[in-house]
């Protein structure tokens, strides 16, 4: 299969890349901007793109890809930190400029005629930039620029090196997804033959060939995520599987009883289900920071793992349905990013339990995963549900999780669903929910002054939940779910909205 290989540099959308060339059938895959020239040649990408990054190329100690990738004979795309390294690499000269770009910009597009093929003479592009070239490298032409970007796209077309200072891989780029696909596609020339289809007929044959006749222990929540593995399990080993619904004490509203329905209803799987809500929610008691608790739920779900192994075992596997933004964001991704926060389902079993992990999702973006449900006729239910996250309300309860805080936050949310639900609204974005802390203020119930919670309320729009923006729902759809709220959750004094964006936020609050 042709691939496109993309260093990482650091940028907060390196991945952002991948998804986007993705999106065009082509298959792309992220590495340490470091990799060794012995790596990148064995995967034999037909082209390399550069990501962007918050290094300044002239710094010393700034990191530098293997020189010999540009002898590799294939195309080479740099962005942003990626274009300045190009410049810089072929002796043009980069520099800080004055007039710092960040935001939106016009782009004019001076040659068309093969990067620019097909797009528009001038388009809104995003720039996120204090460095640019004064100077570039000889042999090198100008394919588009800006105001304050003379050469904002620049290409050496008989080594096919491209540079372009802004970021094609974002929403707000216009014809981003164009740009992308003719280096893949047109310059490089890979063939788009990454579908889900073929990932899940690849998939069957690698479970069976890794499987073979061993037992294997799928935990299911009764999300897309978990959902679809099932099902894409059933189909590759059939009765050999059994799934496990977990109810943590961390549930939406009825969740405990609505998911197994859902399942005995819609799913012809070997499903049983384990209420540990009491020893979840006591090993949590006391536990204020939000990455002690998330390894808590990690170590405590493990536990349950095995007691059902000891029950309904033996099992050889446990399946999980851990995607690559669960990686990335839990620092175990192939480039330099940060660890943001720990998923319970990332970084391995522990070897106590002695079952080997089976995580045919790794790879996979949320929307790809959906694509997948949608091709394994999984039935609506599952696939426009919002995302929940695997450790449960215990990421939406500030500060220590106890009763009260549960009790408010899962009818809070609850009414917020319903809302949206009963508006039309629901299925116009990715997530929706209500989070509460330890925060008191001062309401006036039946003429008496009382202290109250403040719940926050955050609906945001997504594609794939690497990046997100906050929903600007009508006014008055947002003042009825304050006053369902404030007039039907005891407890509860005041409502507040959220308008932060993802980045610099997080979707979930811990």
């Amino acid at each position: 299969m042709d691939k496109i290989v993309v260093l990482d540099f650091g940028s907060q959308y390196s991945h952002l890349i991948c998804r986007r060339i993705r999106e065009s059938n082509v298959y792309c895959e992220l590495l340490p901007y470091d990799s060794p020239i012995s790596l990148i040649k064995k995967l034999e990408p037909k082209g390399i793109v550069l990501s962007g990054g918050p290094s300044s190329v002239y710094l010393k100690g700034s990191p530098k890809p293997d020189k010999k990738i540009f002898e590799m004979g294939i195309p080479v795309l740099g962005i942003c930190y990626g274009h300045q390294l190009i410049v810089n690499e072929f002796n043009g000269k980069i520099k800080r400029f004055d007039n710092r770009e960040y935001g939106y910009a016009d782009l004019v597009i001076d040659d068309s005629s093969d990067l620019f093929k097909g797009i528009n003479k001038k388009i809104k592009c995003w720039m996120s930039h204090a460095d640019a070239a004064e100077k570039i490298p000889n042999n090198f032409e100008i394919l588009a620029h800006t105001e304050n970007s003379q050469s904002a796209a620049i290409a050496n077309r008989d080594r096919k090196f491209y540079g372009i200072q802004f970021h094609p891989e974002v929403s707000h780029t216009e014809e981003g997804n164009s740009i992308l696909r003719n280096f893949s596609q047109s310059i490089s020339n890979a063939k788009p033959d990454w579908t889900m289809q073929g990932f899940i007929d690849f998939s069957i044959k690698d479970i069976r060939s890794k499987v073979h006749d061993d037992r294997v222990l799928c935990a299911i929540s009764g999300g897309i995520d978990s959902t679809t593995l099932a099902v894409l399990l059933n189909k590759a080993i059939g009765k050999n599987l059994t799934c496990v619904f977990v109810n943590n004490g961390l549930l939406r509203l009825n969740e405990e009883t609505l998911v197994p329905e859902l399942l005995n209803k819609h799913l012809d799987i070997n499903t049983v289900s384990t209420n540990a809500e009491e020893r979840f929610l006591s090993k949590l008691k006391g536990i204020s920071d939000p990455e002690q608790k998330r390894k808590i739920i990690g170590e405590e779900f493990a536990q349950v793992f095995s007691d059902v192994t000891r029950d309904y075992g033996p099992f050889q596997w446990l399946a999980q349905g851990t995607l690559y933004p669960d990686v990335i964001e839990s620092g175990f991704s192939k480039g330099p990013a940060a660890v943001i926060k720990t998923h319970h389902n990332v970084g391995g079993l522990p070897e106590w339990l002695n079952l080997k992990l089976l995580e045919p999702f790794r790879t996979l973006y949320k929307d790809e995963v959906r694509q997948i449900a949608v091709l394994l006729e999984i039935p609506n239910e599952f696939i426009k549900r919002h995302p929940f996250p695997g450790p449960g309300l215990a990421v939406r309860i500030i500060g220590e999780v106890t009763y009260e805080k549960i009790r408010i936050v899962r009818h809070a949310s609850s009414i917020v669903e319903n809302e949206l639900l009963r508006s039309g609204w629901y299925d116009k974005v990715w997530q929706a929910y209500a989070a509460v802390g330890d925060d008191l203020a001062v309401g006036v119930l039946g003429d008496e002054r009382v202290y109250g919670h403040i719940v926050t309320i955050r609906i945001v729009e997504s594609l794939d939940a690497m990046t997100a923006d906050w929903s600007r729902l009508p006014y008055d759809l947002i003042s009825k779910i304050s006053n369902r709220i404030t007039n039907e959750v005891n407890g509860v004094t005041w409502v507040t909205y959220t308008v932060s964006s993802k980045p610099p936020a997080t979707i979930e609050p811990q």
